[in-house]
């Protein structure tokens, strides 16, 4: 099998592992081989979905056949290890984020020894995700969330760019809520500056811990009626369209996520028909209506409120450069509470679990977006006939449009303003 082309659904186990095992290797004591294969079909198909379907449905032993001392593929390499050095894959930094989502560990793939951890050999997000993954802090949060029922959230890490103290704090909140249906449920409201990945991280929370998600518009609403009456703008296709009132019955007592889109828009009376879902965990929508019971949704809000309090914090900074240090980000959320208190009210931020701050990328984090972007242009017939010096050049001159407070949509006009440009080349 040639490392160069994706593998084939014809190529038989037995060609995948090489000569035929010896009966010593086939006692009861060794690792099962069966699913290995599975999970190499997977990565050759190049769909990251059916990597994570594999991940998700299949037994420990395919899930421990992600890291190096579970080994798949004619040279005994990790899942990691194979997918890097497969150049035949168009879909390859999606792949990465999948396995790394799933525990692949690139200090224990044997990657030191491989040409792959050549700086010149791996596009800025690829090396984003792999550092990411082997960080103290994610093995620290690993070990908080071990058996806490929002694990899957931290996958987070790989679905979004930045934001590090953010998700650290988010899984601190998590970790405390028992299993079981608490009295309250879990509010948190992500504010700061447009385009840093609060939307993209709340809508993370319905699909990571595959649940219902019904997503409230707030700019529409005027009345504290509205939002009961508000359809979602984020329903599953297949799911019918209903009123955020059917979907809290229709998901009582069960785990779902409810997202307030933009919730400094709205009216502020608006926000008064929540206090008591949030304070109790129930509520009566009608006057002699039956109760129903929210103790187990978690409400997410989004919001720009703060940013400018977040962008001067930002530039205050001694290495604004740089992840903000845990002691920053506590300052940080200190600072920002009781801003966003005088904008939505006292009475509305008491019920509120957490308030986390979005704060500007990183010089590594530009690049990362940048380059992932790239790689995921619609634009491929582009991207395709860049060299490797072009496409480094893309990624960096994108960074010169870099404008805070618009985020990783400035560097998505960069990006796609240049590769425009090189019809030029």
């Amino acid at each position: 099998m040639s490392e160069n082309a994706p593998v084939h659904h014809s190529t038989s186990p037995s060609s995948v592992h090489g000569p035929s095992t010896s009966p010593a290797r086939t006692s009861t004591q060794s690792r099962p081989s069966t699913p290995h294969p599975t999970l190499l079909f997977a990565i050759a198909s190049d769909d990251p979905k059916e990597v994570e379907r594999v991940l998700e449905h299949g037994d420990d032993n395919t899930k421990c056949a992600i890291n190096a001392n579970d080994t798949i593929g004619p040279q005994a390499q990790s899942a990691l290890e194979f997918t890097l050095e497969n150049e035949g894959l168009k879909n390859k930094l999606g792949i990465v984020k999948k396995l790394l989502g799933y525990g692949a560990d690139p200090s224990k793939a044997k990657l030191n020894d491989s040409k792959t951890t050549d700086e010149t050999d791996l596009d800025p997000a690829t090396r984003y995700y792999l550092d990411r993954a082997n960080t103290a802090t994610t093995r620290r949060i690993d070990a908080l969330m071990q058996r806490s029922v929002f694990r899957p959230l931290v996958r987070m890490r790989f679905g979004i760019i930045g934001q590090d103290r953010a998700l650290e704090q988010l899984y601190r909140v998590l970790s405390i809520h028992s299993e079981k249906i608490s009295k309250s449920p879990v509010v948190v409201f992500l504010c700061g500056p447009s385009g840093h990945g609060k939307s993209m991280l709340a809508h993370q929370f319905g699909l990571l811990l595959e649940v219902p998600i019904h997503t409230v518009n707030m700019t529409t609403l005027r009345t504290a009626d509205d939002i009961w009456r508000s359809y979602s703008i984020s329903s599953e296709e297949d799911a019918p369209p209903c009123t955020l009132v059917e979907f809290l019955a229709n998901n009582e007592g069960k785990r779902c996520v409810v997202v307030l889109d933009e919730i400094e828009k709205t009216e502020h009376k608006a926000l008064w028909s929540l206090l008591v879902p949030w304070e109790l965990g129930r509520c009566t929508f009608e006057a002699n209506s039956r109760t129903i019971d929210v103790r187990n949704v978690i409400w997410v809000g989004t919001s720009n409120i703060g940013n400018d309090l977040v962008l001067d914090y930002h530039k205050s900074l001694q290495r604004p450069e740089e992840t903000l240090t845990r002691n920053e980000y506590v300052e940080l959320m200190g600072t920002l509470r009781p801003h966003v208190s005088d904008q939505l009210g006292a009475s509305v931020l008491s019920r509120v679990s957490a308030i986390l701050p979005f704060v500007p990328f990183t010089t590594a984090e530009k690049r990362a977006i940048a380059s992932e972007f790239l790689q995921e242009s619609a634009a491929e017939h582009l991207v395709q006939g860049l060299s490797r010096e072009q496409t480094e050049k893309v990624v960096e001159d994108s960074l010169k449009d870099f404008v805070p407070s618009e985020g990783a949509r400035s560097l998505y006009r960069g990006v796609s303003n240049l590769l425009i440009d090189s019809m030029d080349f």
